[in-house]
């Protein structure tokens, strides 16, 4: 008997979700050797998760959106999937999709109500698709895992649920985020031409990662305050932004093309994660605008590396910040301007941020994760 994990965010490379399921799968069979197979939905081009292909697996020919409505149909007509599972003690659901399984209890991890908090920027099926599901979702699955305190409540408040099926496992910066030497720094500045002086954002190109306002914040910065510390404009400094496009972006590139700024912001587009460290270490500052999110890995992963974070005070962020982070109101693109420019023109609150930040981060790792997710797995296959 195995507890299945399904890892089919990760092998689809989906941004967060993905890298949230790939990094428990290996911390969990890291500690806990011989207990764990894998599932995901296989469609072409997908492939195993690397250093993990020895495991048992188990997959569907299915892509996703047929998987999703199969799921979905499946648990409102009460049919069992247990066969694609045989030999299933637990099945954990790593993604907001969980498998009609009759006689195997089911762990599913939530990651946010987003869909809730900003229909307008999702995709209209999508949104409809996780509005009708997520209830039923829940109800169903034997336990579920928050990300965070925030999203805890939030599934209390929107659903009803009891506080005693949901248990807060906080996400953790994989071991391979910390400062890198300054060779690899060399080679990825180069590889990406980078200048010596920018300020970094990562996350996927979609409405609620809030750019737009970024970029006038950006603009604020280079404009506004070039009186008073000349160094801002003599320094080449630029804003990069990491990450592919997702959906609705389409006003971001006009609001970038409005501003005239084109030629200093940098759209790097997805980076592969072995560059991500040396990317947020050549970084002088890390900016998150998001406007909601459930947990908020870069944020960690951006002070593991040595690299002050400035982000919003919104949602699960200040949760995850800590006193390391510098706040701003998402919706205040003067105010997120204003916050850049104090950490930038100030080297002694920058080294006073590093220093925290590297003590928030360690406050997370993956491998208290792992413990904290096998006892809840313990838990309900002994409460059957």
């Amino acid at each position: 008997m195995s507890i299945y994990l399904d890892v089919s965010a990760a092998v689809h490379l989906r941004a967060g979700l993905g890298r949230y399921a790939q990094s428990l799968a290996r911390a969990l069979v890291a500690a806990y050797p011989g207990r764990f197979a894998l599932f995901y939905n296989r469609e072409r081009g997908v492939k195993p998760l690397a250093g993990l292909e020895h495991l048992p697996t188990r997959t569907v020919t299915l892509s996703y959106k047929p998987w999703r409505m199969l799921i979905w149909l499946g648990q409102l007509t009460r049919v069992g999937f247990d066969r694609y599972l045989p030999d299933a003690e637990l099945f954990h659901a790593m993604e907001h999709l969980l498998p009609p399984l009759r006689d195997v209890p089911t762990v599913l991890t939530v990651h946010d109500l987003i869909f809730r908090h900003l229909p307008a920027y999702h995709k209209s099926l999508n949104r409809w698709y996780l509005k009708l599901t997520m209830p039923l979702y829940c109800r169903r699955a034997t336990h579920i895992i928050a990300v965070s305190r925030h999203t805890r409540c939030d599934l209390m408040s929107a659903y009803g649920l009891p506080s005693d099926r949901i248990t807060v496992i906080h996400e953790a910066p994989d071991p391979h985020f910390r400062p890198q030497p300054v060779e690899e720094i060399r080679r990825v500045r180069g590889k990406y031409t980078l200048p010596e002086h920018f300020i970094l954002s990562l996350g996927t190109i979609e409405p609620r990662k809030n750019y737009g306002r970024l970029i006038e914040a950006f603009s604020c910065l280079k404009h506004e305050h070039q009186s008073a510390n000349r160094w801002l404009n003599t320094g080449g400094w630029k804003l990069v932004i990491c990450g592919g496009k997702g959906w609705l972006y389409q006003s971001f590139f006009r609001r970038l093309e409005e501003s005239g700024l084109g030629r200093e912001v940098i759209l790097l587009g997805r980076v592969p994660d072995e560059d991500l460290p040396a990317l947020y270490s050549a970084a002088t500052l890390f900016v998150f605008p998001s406007l909601y999110e459930g947990f908020g890995l870069p944020v960690l992963e951006a002070m593991a590396c040595g690299t002050p974070v400035a982000c919003s005070r919104s949602s699960s962020l200040p949760e995850v910040g800590g006193t390391a982070a510098r706040y701003f109101s998402p919706h205040s693109a003067e105010g997120m301007g204003r916050i850049m420019y104090e950490v930038l023109r100030d080297e002694a609150l920058q080294a006073e941020m590093r220093k925290r930040g590297f003590e928030q981060a360690e406050r997370f790792s993956w491998q208290r994760m792992a413990e904290e997710t096998m006892a809840v797995y313990r838990a309900v296959i002994q409460g059957q």
